[in-house]
């Protein structure tokens, strides 16, 4: 009897050990695809949940420029796929602001850069990953917390919008 309740545990054990972490995994040719950003919902603070696409050489590569993209998409573009609960508006709705404010942005979005105080990835659970892999990049879809209200108002403070 106490041998059964050993092998249990141990199986019960491997199982728990196995089903940690584990990204859904679609075709290698998604890998080449060019995903949207989609709104997941939004928060009573202003903040939008997304499901953002980044790729790279790596999964980290990859997880970081999915936060980078999800940030660009609220500035630059909005975010019009998913529900219908994120703001569709960009945050600068200014044309060609990205190249006018170039030297801006490219210190905004350096890697460690002033944008990761506004991407989280507080939403994300286990489950949320969907990662697309072939023999040259990896493409993971994250689920990010954009603070839109916080980014707004740094925006505002640096002159780049108006309030």
């Amino acid at each position: 009897m106490k041998k059964y309740g050993i092998f249990i545990a141990a199986f019960l054990l491997l199982v728990s050990v196995s089903s940690c972490r584990k990204d859904t995994v679609i075709s290698s040719q998604g890998a080449f695809y060019s995903f949207e950003t989609e709104c997941l919902g939004t928060e009573l603070d202003g903040s939008q949940t997304v499901r953002a696409w980044g790729a790279g050489s790596n999964k980290a590569d990859a997880v970081e420029q999915a936060r980078k993209n999800a940030l660009r998409d609220v500035i630059f573009k909005g975010v019009t796929a998913g529900s219908s609960g994120c703001s569709s508006r960009p945050l600068i709705l200014e044309v060609n602001a990205q190249e006018k404010y170039e030297f801006y942005f490219n210190k905004f979005f350096a890697d460690g850069g002033e944008y990761e105080k506004y991407a989280t990835s507080e939403d994300e659970n286990k489950t949320s990953r969907i990662k697309a892999k072939n023999s040259t990049q990896t493409n993971y879809g994250v689920v990010v917390r954009v603070k839109r209200a916080e980014l707004r108002q740094r925006l505002i403070d640096d002159n780049i919008i108006k309030p």
